[in-house]
């Protein structure tokens, strides 16, 4: 089991490596379609990556100058009816914790954040 969560998070770097990080909403920026929505941390997308949802990787992007992968949210929306992942790079766990808050605001969804433990 062990091994299997190290080749997971493994993989997520090498899609972070190999991808250009593209951040569309900066931190304090409003939502395109819901203004009232002003985004805690910097938000973007992987480059030239999918996710179920049919865009790109989504990233929120963390104070550290290491931008390194930290953590996952996992999201389940049943409006849409689909789940994905959001990358947290270089965030620490206040950000982390400030991004989950930000994704658990509408009804319809619900988030959970899986930590990375590094050794």
């Amino acid at each position: 089991m062990l091994e299997d969560n190290v080749r997971f998070w493994q993989l997520l770097d090498h899609l972070i490596n190999d991808s250009k990080i593209v951040i569309d909403r900066p931190k304090g920026s409003r939502h395109p379609r819901f203004h009232e929505t002003v985004y805690p941390l910097d938000y973007g997308y992987l480059n030239r990556t999918t996710s179920s949802d049919d865009e790109a990787i989504d990233v929120f992007i963390g104070s550290n100058a290491v931008k390194k992968l930290t953590a996952v949210i996992i999201t389940v929306n049943i409006m849409k009816k689909d789940s994905e992942i959001k990358l947290l790079l270089g965030c620490s766990k206040e950000e982390g914790k400030t991004a989950l808050d930000f994704c658990n605001q509408a009804d319809n969804m619900q988030e959970i954040l899986v930590s990375r433990k590094y050794k």
